[in-house]
């Protein structure tokens, strides 16, 4: 399934925490400390003592609740509360689990066709059951209303039919062994066929009606409350309902936190911020959570572009990143380095770049530049590129042209350079940048999302690079035929372990042809008041409202 669609990148970046700059903090603890600067949050009444509800904390202000075109992180984790699919995971685990299904699918011999057996006694909202008639609905209704994240199915599934009243099958295009994980996306859950309508563009953005532990009781700009769904087929929440308060910025959520406003805050405070609360939360005065996260963020090289067609030049930037220095300079020591473009949530990620390239290994890097014919007379002019709202990627980009010019004796130069969000994402996959820092937020958890997005090319040759395909959308213009063949098996295998081969095979070549450089997995941090309990977050980042307590 290859990602050709720029609202894609819109939604990746658009869900991104805004880190600050060491100066930016400077001026925000300045600013912080100034009286009259402060924002007093009030409860709004939202949070009554002995209530048995619970209110969460946020800046992520949802666009729809319509899971059909729903696509950014703010409204995936509101629709994921409300809802069931058909399969789901454990908290920190990324295997997926029956949910609305009775069993994982029976898969036919050629891989195209899964057939879905459905729990019964289940009822949506609105007290319509739910039926194999009533996900087929749901499915058609994802694909052909055509919202943002209707490519994940359309480019997958070939048809979906009710075999049975509690029967699904689903035909797909070609093999895809990462299907089911696909299924527990948060926008495939069923929706009540009484309440929604089929037809491209036909969506309801302010209501959810869907078959989940919690009914929306209301939505507003600035809030939103969970009802507990009293006929809900399954083990039914621990609290008496939720209260959603959206903060206007960090610093709000910051401070109704701090002054007990909101009972957890998720989503999204600043590096500092987080310091701060973490270092109370060490003396006792509330908790901090925090999860590995599948976030990944990395350097995109372009091969179409000089001096980066040289392998010996990528393979030199991969020996001078030194990713211990930006976890503690940039991020506050609040991400772990990366050394695979697959994340350490899959036991089948392997530390390769950390083996072959190591960390602010100068020397390597000047041996390979002067094999490749550069020297201080003659030096590899790169040019970085990254979005300007990106704090981060500011000081990230900052720091490599700092190591350059003062560990590389001239035989490097690197420029930075940045341009609107927009303008950046439009350029990339035209192969207007030399080389960029980007982030990847998954839209399913499977290895394959880490591989086929970025290396996958269906048109393409060695000499010209990648036409179209996934690593043109990306920037890298990457091709390789034996790649290709990798993906396209992994993809067919339905075996675990000879799938976790195959994945190891794609990571060494990946190591040898350098087209991206991983750099750091993202941690999540939740942050809750000592009185209450079991606060977990989904793998998928999603924060799990039925277990909360206090």
């Amino acid at each position: 399934m290859v990602i050709t669609r720029f609202f894609q990148y819109i939604k990746r970046w658009g869900k991104v925490r805004q880190f600050l700059s060491l100066f930016s903090l400077c001026l925000l603890l300045a600013i912080s400390c100034t009286p009259n600067q402060q924002t007093t949050t009030t409860n709004n009444g939202n949070n009554t003592p002995g209530d048995g509800r619970i209110t969460i904390g946020t800046t992520q202000k949802p666009r729809t609740l319509d899971p059909a075109d729903s696509y950014e992180l703010g409204s995936m984790g509101l629709i994921f509360n409300m809802s069931d699919r058909l399969y789901t995971y454990e908290p920190g685990s990324t295997e997926i689990k029956p949910q609305l299904a009775t069993e994982l699918p029976k898969v036919s011999a050629d891989g195209l066709t899964y057939t879905i057996p459905l729990r019964e006694g289940v009822v949506f909202h609105d007290g319509t059951p739910f039926n194999a008639k009533a996900m087929e609905f749901s499915i058609q209704r994802f694909i052909e209303n055509k919202g943002k994240p209707s490519f994940l199915l359309s480019d997958t599934v070939d048809s979906v039919q009710a075999t049975g009243e509690y029967e699904l099958t689903i035909k797909l295009k070609k093999p895809f062994a990462a299907f089911p994980s696909l299924l527990a996306f948060a926008g495939v859950c069923p929706v009540s066929p009484k309440a929604y309508e089929i037809g491209a563009g036909k969506f309801q953005p302010n209501t959810f009606v869907g078959t989940g532990p919690y009914k929306l009781a209301q939505y507003g700009t600035d809030s939103l409350k969970f009802d507990v769904f009293e006929q809900y087929w399954g083990e039914k929440p621990v609290n008496k309902g939720i209260n959603v308060q959206i903060q206007t910025s960090p610093v709000n959520l910051f401070n109704a936190f701090r002054t007990g406003a909101v009972d957890v805050a998720y989503l999204s405070l600043q590096p500092d911020q987080i310091k701060s609360l973490e270092e109370s939360a060490k003396k006792g005065d509330w908790q901090a959570i925090t999860a590995e996260s599948s976030v990944v963020s990395y350097m995109v090289l372009n091969r179409n572009q000089k001096p980066l067609d040289k392998p010996e030049v990528r393979q030199a930037i991969a020996s001078l990143i030194d990713r211990p220095l930006l976890n503690q300079r940039v991020l506050f020591n609040q991400a772990s380095p990366l050394y695979s473009m697959i994340p350490t949530t899959f036991n089948v990620s392997q530390p390769l770049f950390q083996e072959k390239y190591g960390d602010g290994k100068v020397e390597e890097a000047k041996k390979l530049l002067t094999t490749a014919g550069f020297s201080k007379e003659n030096p590899a002019q790169i040019q970085v590129w990254y979005p300007a709202s990106s704090a981060t990627r500011s000081l990230v980009a900052q720091t490599l042209k700092s190591l350059a010019d003062t560990k590389m004796d001239g035989i490097l130069q690197v420029e930075v350079k940045t341009v609107e969000g927009a303008t950046f994402f439009k350029e990339i996959s035209k192969g207007t940048y030399p080389s960029a820092l980007l982030d990847w937020y998954p839209d399913f958890l499977d290895p394959d999302n880490y591989v086929q997005p970025f290396l996958g090319c269906e048109k393409g040759s060695e000499a010209k690079g990648c036409e179209t395909g996934g690593s043109q959308v990306q920037g890298s213009f990457y091709y390789s035929q034996k790649m290709n063949q990798l993906i396209d098996q992994q993809r067919k295998e339905q075996d675990p372990e000879a799938r976790k081969k195959i994945f190891a095979e794609i990571q060494n070549l990946v190591l040898n042809d350098v087209p991206y450089v991983p750099l750091w997995q993202n941690k999540d941090y939740v942050f809750a008041q000592k009185t209450v309990t079991d606060v977990k977050l989904d793998p998928t980042q999603n924060l799990i409202y039925k277990n909360i307590k206090k």
